[in-house]
């Protein structure tokens, strides 16, 4: 069953994670994932939430996206995406 990875970021070293962002996209598709969405426009439609920038990433299971996010190939990106922004991360499973 397919799984999203749900991240909410807040950008605090705008040249920092645009470097993460150059190099985080090759271990995501070493473990079979893909960019649903990265950074689009957003719009509240209901409540109260106001994120600044929304990743959806999509994998083709819950294991896999654990796979990647713990990787070695990701661990000094991980610490990277740590510095230079504020993250909520979330992974759930699809229909």
């Amino acid at each position: 069953m397919s799984a999203y990875v749900i991240v909410e970021i807040d950008i605090l070293d705008p040249a920092g994670y645009e470097e993460y962002k150059k190099l985080a996209g090759a271990t995501v598709e070493k473990y079979g994932g893909k960019y649903i969405v990265r950074g689009g426009a957003t719009e509240v439609l209901e409540g109260d939430w106001e994120p600044k920038r929304i990743v959806v990433l999509e994998f083709e299971s819950m294991q896999r996206a654990k796979e990647w996010l713990n990787c070695e190939e990701y661990r000094e990106l991980r610490k990277m995406r740590h510095r230079t922004a504020k993250t909520n991360m979330i992974v759930v499973e699809g229909v």
